[in-house]
């Protein structure tokens, strides 16, 4: 039968013309290309061409193309009705061929006459049942056996495309027929089905129900490799990570991904796959549970080390001070150190806990220099203001050698005081003070 009828090659021809009469450049020439296009349609035998192949005959050269006329033409190219196709038959009517066809055309009202006359006319009709009844059936088994025995996610996918192909074998069933058993048929070609109503919905049934099961299997399959693809980031995390907080964070979706093992329903595949990897991934928890206890614990300490660093650093701000605030200070510095030095060499801050020592002792060094420091520039004051008051109770009674020499032992103490305490610059005073008064002494 052609592709496209005469009556729908004259409605799109009609419409050409007029396409064409409105181009007055290349009208003409892309008519006469639509129009050859259209032809070869129309001598081609086939299904019937459909609205999107009609239209790429003009669509490029005619991009105004009417679309009431299109859909006029499509509705024209369609099959003919059961009228037609008797009135068709009937030409056919001299040959043995046409009349078979016609009798097997699948309309009841033609079928059911015929089936109880001369039923070995509608051979073709059984031997197509019994093709898809016998392919329906075997395809039913063998995605079963492929669902059922999975043994990875492939069977899943082999079995998806049987149940598929079962599903059609079954749509092309005659299910008006369902009941109807051709003996005869049968009794030559020794066919074992009985075609029922019921058989017929328990294959479908069965289809229907392993669709569900690939379904939920490939489900469970997917959420599988989520799951591990989330446990594997997170023990990657873990090992990657620097800060307690960090660790801490890794920790809780690790945990978080584990637990997700067991939302996997347990009778597919993938539940079964999934409590081996549960079991592997509890484990692999459990030992960098040791690990991950010291490192909570080192990292406790190395954050009150901080602490107390921090404490130590904001008290050193704005020198000089005196001597009891950087004692103050030293012990801060020796708190964070005595804190770090709890922290074993086998424990994973270790590394991280030897950095922090070396620098808060090179810290509490430079506050025991500063601290010593004050003291003895307090000290070297003090005794040279004591000097200073016996030296001024005793000037008379003693020459002025002696004088000198105790003036020369204060302006010594004075210049021993130093720069950077809290007595600095009250000792400079002294000392110009002393300086002054030595120079007025060895003048007389």
């Amino acid at each position: 039968m052609a592709r496209l009828t005469d009556r729908a090659f004259e409605i799109l021809r009609v419409e050409v013309d007029k396409c064409a009469a409105a181009d007055s450049l290349a009208g003409d020439v892309y008519r006469r290309m639509v129009i050859k296009r259209l032809e070869k349609l129309r001598l081609q035998n086939g299904t019937f061409a459909s609205i999107e192949e009609i239209r790429d005959t003009f669509k490029d050269e005619f991009p105004n193309f009417s679309e009431q006329a299109l859909k006029a033409a499509v509705k024209a190219n369609r099959p003919p009705g059961l009228f037609g196709k008797i009135i068709f038959a009937g030409s056919l009517l001299g040959s043995a061929a046409g009349i078979i066809w016609l009798l097997n055309l699948p309309f009841p009202m033609i079928r059911w006459p015929v089936a109880k006359t001369m039923p070995i006319l509608l051979l073709p009709s059984f031997m197509s049942m019994d093709h898809n009844y016998r392919q329906a059936i075997a395809l039913v088994e063998q995605s079963d056996q492929l669902v059922n025995k999975a043994t990875a996610v492939a069977d899943f996918d082999l079995g998806e495309i049987k149940a598929k192909e079962a599903q059609k074998h079954l749509d092309a069933l005659p299910v008006w027929f369902l009941g109807y058993y051709p003996k005869r048929y049968c009794s030559f070609f020794r066919c074992s089905w009985r075609f029922t109503f019921d058989e017929f919905e328990a294959a479908r049934k069965n289809v229907g129900r392993m669709e569900a099961q690939i379904f939920q299997q490939k489900n469970a399959f997917t959420q599988l490799n989520q799951v591990e693809q989330t446990l594997k980031a997170a023990k990657q995390e873990y090992q990657d990570a620097k800060t307690a907080a960090d660790r801490q964070k890794a920790t809780v979706n690790w945990q978080s991904a584990i637990d997700q093992l067991n939302q996997i329903p347990a009778e597919t595949l993938a539940g079964e796959t999934a409590k081996k990897t549960f079991k592997a991934a509890e484990r692999d928890f459990q030992e960098m549970g040791g690990v991950a206890t010291g490192s909570v614990r080192a990292d406790n300490l190395i954050e009150a080390a901080k602490e107390f660093a921090l404490s130590a650093a904001v008290a050193s701000q704005k020198p000089p001070h005196p001597a009891a605030q950087w004692e103050q200070i030293a012990e801060l510095w020796q708190e964070g150190i005595n804190r770090l030095k709890l922290i074993s060499v086998d424990n994973p801050g270790y590394l991280d806990a030897q950095t922090k020592l070396a620098e808060y002792q090179k810290n509490l060094g430079i506050t025991q220099i500063r601290l010593q420091a004050e003291k003895d520039s307090t000290t070297a004051l003090q005794a040279a203001k004591n000097l200073f008051a016996n030296l001024q109770n005793n000037v008379n009674s003693q020459n002025p050698g002696y004088s000198l020499s105790q003036l020369q032992q204060i302006i010594n103490q004075l210049e021993s005081v130093k720069p950077g305490t809290t007595v600095y610059p009250e000792s400079q005073k002294w000392l110009q003070s002393a300086r002054k008064k030595q120079q007025e002494w060895q003048k007389n």
